[in-house]
């Protein structure tokens, strides 16, 4: 056998490894914080994220999800004219963070911990 051979079957070997890796069941909180304010849904998730981190368990994330924008057109005024309009929006600004293998540990002091009001937060198993 060529030594290219043994790299090649070393690295289909590692790549079969890392796909089953990857396909078994692993314990893992997907966590979707949302907010109005960009600076304080930032601020949130990175304090999940060092929390998370502190405690040893490994984190994918976060990751920037689209912002939702709800748009209202109202009236100026209800029996003037009907083309003068005025329009506001809500902004949604939300992040997804996914907690990989969290221990015990982990899972206290996520529950424990004080976020910045304002900062809704979604947990899944």
């Amino acid at each position: 056998m060529k030594k290219e051979d043994k790299h090649t079957e070393q690295a289909e070997e590692n790549q079969v490894d890392e796909v089953i890796d990857t396909t078994s069941q692993k314990p893992k909180l997907r966590i979707k914080v949302r907010a109005f304010d960009h600076k304080i849904i930032d601020r949130a998730v990175k304090q999940i994220v060092e929390t998370a981190e502190r405690s040893g368990a490994r984190v994918v994330g976060p990751i920037p999800l689209p912002t939702e924008i709800k748009k209202v057109t109202v009236n100026r005024s209800t029996f003037k004219s009907n083309r003068a309009k005025d329009q506001f929006e809500i902004r949604t600004h939300k992040r997804l963070i996914d907690i990989i293998e969290p221990s015990e540990n982990t899972i206290g002091n996520l529950t424990n911990m004080d976020l910045p009001a304002g900062v809704g937060i979604e947990i899944k198993m």
